[in-house]
């Protein structure tokens, strides 16, 4: 082929075509989802229950539980943006589970919650119904959120992707729970937080791995 006819075709072919937006490095565009966090305390500020949760905080296991939800949260959001950049290692996956430590360690000592704060009020099975309702309704919003944010950068783990999103809503929402738990932890509470998360977990890696995956 004659340079000419090479030049002609290539303009034919880049005739149509438009500049293409650079997206932002992963971390910022997590913290952009995150930074809805507290952005969400301020408009449900009017309807906590911070006087019970200033009662709460004698106990320090509840207080750390809810760093490690925040923190969990913030990791995991950023290791689905990393993981969502093609060629990017997986090993990204590993960022949130230090701090995933830290909540459940911290959340588990509800077990012992009798010995931890003997004047504890026990959650009854409406309320950690509520509690179930609260963290998949918030879970969702912020899970479908993070999916469209994650579809932009074609992720070739589509389902380990939508599996961090999932726990990074999943942790946004247990850490937006705080001051409205109007009552402490126990096991058969925490087992229904697990469900839950586990729930977060589970279809956001099913649907939103759908979602994500461009050749499906």
């Amino acid at each position: 082929m004659s340079d000419g006819r090479l030049d002609t075709l290539v303009d034919q072919l880049t005739a149509d075509l438009k500049p293409v937006r650079r997206l932002a490095a992963p971390s910022l565009r997590a913290l952009a989802w995150f930074c809805l966090l507290p952005a969400l305390c301020l408009v449900l500020m009017p309807f906590a229950d911070w006087h019970a949760m200033v009662e709460r905080l004698h106990v320090p296991d509840l207080c750390v539980a809810a760093i490690g939800a925040v923190l969990t949260s913030l990791c995991a959001a950023i290791a689905a943006f990393q993981t969502s950049v093609p060629g990017r290692s997986r090993l990204w996956a590993l960022l949130p589970l230090p701090s995933l430590a830290l909540w459940i360690g911290a959340s588990s000592l509800g077990c012992l919650r009798a010995w931890i704060a003997p004047d504890s009020n026990i959650a009854d099975a409406a309320e950690m119904r509520g509690c179930l309702y609260f963290l998949l309704g918030f879970s969702l919003p912020l899970s479908v959120l993070l999916v469209v944010m994650l579809r932009r950068a074609a992720p070739m783990r589509p389902n380990l992707t939508a599996a961090l999103a999932g726990l990074a809503a999943a942790g946004a929402a247990a850490a937006l729970l705080v001051p409205f738990h109007p009552h402490d932890a126990t096991a058969s509470d925490l087992a229904m937080h697990a469900l839950a998360v586990c729930l977060i977990i589970g279809l956001n890696g099913l649907a939103g791995g759908r979602l994500l995956d461009r050749g499906a």
